[in-house]
């Protein structure tokens, strides 16, 4: 139920800030008798904060088995681990936007949406069973710490909430960054690096 309700709300603010693209090119409109003209700069702009306002936190809850044997003797503990999830785009691996005037097109190309921290909020150990000559270290604790990031970053790609992330700012991108006679496309995946002319 949450995911809807942080959609609709960011639905909302995004409208606020996605208008600039229309409200920019109204003055030009003016001067060139109806004429629209998209700017580059604008809807690079406008991408970057519907990007960033599509970010999601999620919390997650997983079981961690931690086991460790050394020299036959073996320790075990059993911890379930709670986490905030945030996913969202990292827009320095390439954000690309394309304005085809003649054809009335804006393209934009966002790199895919991933997991951008894990915080673990809650460790909660059920059961711990320490070797004769191999009881728990701070080193032991670490490796939990890690196992249980690890864990929560494949437990966030198993429901799928990258998957949610980008939809939703297909949706936000395309109803906000837009113009008179443009159509908006979203697409995902990193922009093709520029070809290679050196010998």
């Amino acid at each position: 139920m949450w995911p809807l309700l942080l959609s609709l709300l960011l639905f909302g603010l995004a409208v606020v800030v996605g208008r600039g693209v229309a409200r920019g090119a109204a003055p030009l409109r003016r001067f060139t008798g109806g004429e629209t003209n998209v700017s580059q700069s604008v809807v690079v702009e406008q991408t970057r904060a519907v990007a960033r306002l599509v970010t999601s936190e999620t919390i997650l809850r997983d079981v961690v088995t931690y086991e460790n044997s050394r020299l036959g003797s073996t320790k075990r503990s059993l911890v379930v681990v709670t986490g905030k999830v945030l996913t969202g785009f990292d827009l320095d691996r390439g954000t690309e936007v394309t304005v085809d005037h003649p054809s009335h097109r804006i393209v934009i190309t966002l790199p895919p949406p991933g997991v951008m921290g894990v915080e673990i909020t809650d460790l909660k150990t059920y059961d711990e069973q320490r070797g004769l000559w191999n009881p728990f270290r701070p080193a032991d604790r670490d490796t939990i710490f890690a196992i249980a990031r690890r864990q929560l970053v494949q437990a966030a790609n198993e429901v799928e909430l990258t998957q949610h992330t980008e939809e939703s700012a297909r949706r936000l991108l395309e109803a906000t960054v837009r113009a008179d006679g443009y159509a908006t496309e979203v697409r995902f995946g990193l922009p093709p690096a520029p070809a290679d002319t050196g010998r």
